[in-house]
């Protein structure tokens, strides 16, 4: 992996907007601006280490669909920080098999050649517009003739269309609830943004769609179901709102009563609660002692690692994260209001840096196999709300004809991917 330097296009701004990524730019509260989409860098990629990253993705969804069983069965609310009465929800989730859609892992490419897993968000990972239609454009416009690790948009069109087909779901019409995230929040809109263009590409699968803050849903007391903002029934939803968010409010307890006479059928379902939590992290060490793309992490102690990141079980963009290192005089402390819910210990590996820009890359599972990459790079050692997301290529892939994406989609859409284990 290399880090290029390069002259962003006169119009990028503009260009980007009109794609759907409304905050190019991350405001300061000082009244100045931060590049987040940054076109004076590109990452290049062999498509030898392209092949790497899918297989260690895939290889790591593997292992986490296996702890999530193993975490439904022996763990706690309290001890992963969830209302009373969650994990009755994620059990039925599991039971029933419901089916989700994406997630993204944060992987760090080490100098040496290693892959490690840093977390995965499984419930509301973001970052879809600049991954499946920013850098795909710029990509075309700049360098035409080349290819990318990046077949996130088809990926998700044959997804929604998976699971139209799977009879799950009652009927073809789907309601987009988003967060809408605090006023004065670095990433205002960035919920809002993923979710019309999940929509858009639900649509393409020929869904019937519609799209509201989760905000406005409501509850009808007589008929005992979700409505959206004009009253009418909620019967299947996409939320982009955490689950342990959700669980916690006054109308998620009506999901853990089984007050509906007709439950809604939810993308993500509430078993990826246990994709959202850091109590991951732990586990997959407990169950993949010594792994080669893992870090050793534990439960509410460093224990034995004399380099750690402490991590709040349901913290975001690296707040409440501190970094304590054998060789500094005081811990790196992000600002933030996590922590109460648990932590857990993960061992402190270094971000590979190019000229100082710290990298992290989100490798994308969609329908259970991996389907692209993000590149996002950092000042510091946290990739947090100040952070960047640079284009890349495939140095030595030139770019396919349509027909050669279709054999190759055909090819690795199938029903090998790792799922959840049967019903015992």
């Amino acid at each position: 992996m290399w880090r290029h330097r390069a002259r962003p296009r006169r119009n990028w701004r503009e260009t980007v907007v009109e794609q759907g990524l409304v905050f190019p730019t991350t405001p300061m509260p000082d009244g100045s601006e931060l590049p987040y989409w940054n076109e004076e860098a590109w990452y290049e990629f062999t498509l030898d280490e392209v092949e790497m990253l899918e297989a260690a993705t895939e290889e790591l969804w593997a292992m986490c669909l296996q702890a999530v069983s193993h975490m439904a069965t022996t763990m706690t609310d309290e001890r992963l920080g969830l209302a009373p009465g969650s994990l009755a929800v994620v059990r039925r989730s599991i039971e029933r098999r419901d089916p989700a859609l994406y997630a993204r892992f944060d992987l760090v490419y080490g100098t040496d050649g290693s892959v490690k897993m840093l977390e995965i968000n499984g419930d509301t990972p973001t970052g879809l517009v600049e991954t499946g239609i920013v850098q795909w454009k710029w990509m075309e416009e700049v360098m035409g003739e080349m290819d990318q690790w990046n077949s996130v948009h088809d990926r998700l069109v044959a997804g929604w269309e998976k699971l139209l087909a799977s009879g799950h779901f009652s009927s073809n019409e789907l309601h987009f609830l988003y967060d809408l995230g605090e006023e004065d929040s670095y990433d205002g809109g960035e919920m809002e943004m993923t979710c019309y263009y999940l929509m858009d590409t639900a649509i393409q699968a020929g869904w019937t769609t519609t799209a509201q803050p989760m905000a406005e849903v409501g509850w009808n007391p007589e008929t005992l179901d979700y409505r959206d903002a004009n009253d009418y029934p909620i019967r299947n939803a996409f939320k982009l709102y955490a689950w342990e968010e959700m669980l916690r409010e006054p109308f998620g307890r009506y999901l853990i009563e089984e007050t509906e006479p007709v439950p809604t059928k939810w993308i993500e379902p509430a078993w990826k609660a246990l994709l959202s939590t850091k109590a991951l992290l732990p586990v997959l060490w407990e169950l993949f002692p010594n792994h080669r793309l893992l870090l050793p992490a534990y439960f509410d102690a460093p224990h034995d690692l004399e380099n750690w990141v402490a991590k709040p079980l349901h913290g975001r963009e690296g707040d409440s994260i501190r970094i304590h290192l054998e060789d500094m005089l005081e811990d790196v402390v992000m600002a933030g209001d996590y922590g109460a819910e648990g932590w857990v210990y993960q061992q402190y590996t270094d971000l590979p840096s190019f000229e100082g820009n710290r990298v992290v890359l989100g490798s994308w599972i969609v329908d259970g196999e991996a389907a692209g990459v993000l590149v996002r790079e950092s000042d510091g050692m946290v990739t947090d709300y100040f952070s960047r997301v640079c284009p890349h290529v495939i140095s030595d892939g030139l770019a396919p004809s349509p027909e050669m994406v279709a054999q190759w989609l055909a090819e690795r859409v199938g029903p090998d991917a790792p799922a959840l284990p049967p019903r015992s």
